[in-house]
């Protein structure tokens, strides 16, 4: 089943949306939002599926599905972790800025926790005040988990996937060194996060979701030119269960949290650096990626961040070429207080 949030209220309307994401039917007799749904799963979650099989069948209230009527499915969360568990990504940052890559990195995920209050919808522009700061994207893969027990297995962690879907986690590159030097993590330099109009429950991937790994492309586009199309599934170090329990080892986790496996990275076929798309490679899922791969190669970066009025498209099609979750597709604006 595939679900959204139209927008309306601070955690918007929760929707059930048709396979091809055309059709919605609300579904505010059973769950008005989706934490709601999301609090109460176990028990909702069979009546959901059931308005999913009848919408299929065409019947109900059917409504038109437009994603720019969207929030975010989770418009504002309990809790945003997000992983980097592509460490190839890591090992060309940390290598492009001549820094040893501790060995701990390849066993240990590094997790960071996100500001989780204000999630853009998908179609939504991203409203920042300054290109200085160096607006980059940063396609993800991201799960939203029920609750998690303290200490959960990797059995327990699996089971808590509900949904997953796709983010756009917006980072601000000429932020990042200054922030991350004060020895205390990120806040300015991520602005808020952009997720697809839409969630799905794991079995809408079929074969794709293995229940650890989406084996499927991750496609991004930066003005309708295609950026980057690495596998979510290759070289990711740490799949979402070992995602999980890392993040479930001191505290639980409560229904609602909405964790991130990191920026896609795909080594190139001969196991170096990935190559750009227009050289016959898998291209990137940020720019931060594409220029430490100039500098490596070339000594210096080429590629510029994003400006205003760039556009950003992110999407994730199955083997035939249908979207899964509709597509993050937005704009990068000056930010102006009303």
């Amino acid at each position: 089943m595939k679900l959204a949030s139209l927008k309306g209220g601070r955690d918007g309307h929760l929707v059930v949306v048709s396979k091809d994401l055309t059709r919605y039917i609300d579904v505010a007799a059973v769950a008005p939002t989706m934490q709601a749904a999301l609090d109460d799963w176990d028990r909702l979650s069979p009546a959901l599926v059931a308005i999913a099989a009848g919408l299929e069948r065409g019947e109900g209230d059917v409504l038109p599905f437009e994603p720019h009527q969207c929030a975010a499915p989770l418009p504002r969360a309990y809790q945003w972790l997000d992983g980097s568990a592509y460490v190839n990504h890591v090992a060309l940052v940390r290598k492009a800025r001549g820094a040893e890559m501790p060995a701990s990195f390849w066993t240990d995920p590094l997790m960071y926790q996100g500001g989780s209050d204000v999630m853009l919808g998908a179609c939504d522009s991203i409203p920042l005040g300054d290109e200085a700061w160096g607006i980059d994207l940063e396609a993800e893969v991201v799960v939203i988990l029920g609750d998690v027990p303290m200490g959960a297995s990797r059995e327990e962690a699996a089971q808590a996937i509900k949904l997953i879907m796709l983010v756009n986690d917006v980072s601000l590159r000429n932020l990042i060194a200054a922030e991350l030097a004060k020895g205390f993590g990120f806040v300015q330099s991520k602005a808020a996060s952009a997720f697809t109009p839409v969630a799905a429950t794991p079995d809408e991937l079929g074969a794709a979701f293995d229940g650890a790994k989406v084996k499927l492309p991750l496609l991004s586009f930066i003005n309708g030119q295609p950026f980057g199309r690495p596998v979510a599934g290759d070289d990711m170090t740490f799949d979402f269960p070992t995602l999980i329990a890392h993040a479930a080892k001191t505290r639980a986790l409560s229904a609602g949290t909405i964790l991130g496996a990191g920026t896609v990275s795909n080594r190139d076929a001969d196991g170096g650096p990935g190559k750009p798309i227009a050289a016959g490679g898998l291209g990137y899922a940020c720019i931060a990626e594409l220029r430490t791969v100039e500098t490596l190669q070339q000594g210096k970066p080429v590629t510029p961040f994003l400006k205003f009025g760039d556009r950003i498209r992110i999407e994730m099609r199955d083997a035939e070429g249908h979207s899964i979750f509709g597509a993050i597709d937005q704009d990068v604006v000056k930010y102006a207080r009303r």
